[in-house]
């Protein structure tokens, strides 16, 4: 195995479509443009699946995101991989929604996902994809952590945002972080859909 993805996200169908789920999404995303078909295994689910010479295992934790480190962790040891190998796919309030962005390593900005998983690898040097949902607008009275489990405002494009998420995973599985890091890196948020006049 070449690389784990894994997939940051709350389970359960009250979850499935928020902005704290975009991890899982992408995940799915990838599962199915790859023909990749999920089992059960390590607290979690797992697909394993190829993308040109590199074989991928898809990974979601289906523990909730402030445990996601452990399971990560025991995908990662049976299939043998160090940190750098393991590529975490996540929602991200400090980048502007729509904006991907791939990184090595870095802070876990307040993200109890990444904190966990952190907390089982020993460290925080592992790439990731971030995808930007940016942060609740002016009069939002809801505190950021309920925000986040709430679905995405009515009007977002949130399949292009799917999208542009798997295309920059995948840009990080074939040719790595810097690679995904020009592609994707500074060119801003995906544009919003045009409107139908």
């Amino acid at each position: 195995m070449d690389l784990l993805v894994a997939g940051l996200g709350n389970p359960g169908p009250e979850y499935a479509r928020t902005r704290h789920n975009l991890g899982f999404m992408v995940a799915d995303r990838l599962a199915e443009s790859l023909d990749g078909s999920w089992r059960s295994k390590f607290s979690g689910r797992i697909a394993t699946v190829r993308t040109g010479d590199v074989r991928l295992a898809l990974f979601e934790p289906r523990t909730y995101m402030n445990l996601s480190g452990p399971a990560v962790a025991s995908a990662a040891r049976f299939y043998g991989l160090e940190p750098a190998d393991i590529l975490v796919v996540h929602d991200e309030i400090d980048l502007e929604l729509g904006d991907v962005r791939a990184k090595m390593g870095g802070g876990l900005a307040g993200h109890n996902g990444l904190r966990s998983v952190k907390a089982a690898l020993g460290t925080a040097d592992f790439p990731r994809v971030r995808i930007g949902v940016g942060r609740p607008g002016r009069g939002e009275r809801r505190p950021v952590a309920d925000w986040l489990l709430q679905p995405f405002d009515p009007g977002t494009d949130v399949d292009a945002l799917v999208e542009r998420g798997t295309e920059c995973t995948l840009v990080v599985a074939r040719a790595g972080v810097d690679a995904a890091m020009r592609a994707f890196n500074g060119a801003g948020p995906v544009p919003p859909p045009a409107s139908a006049d």
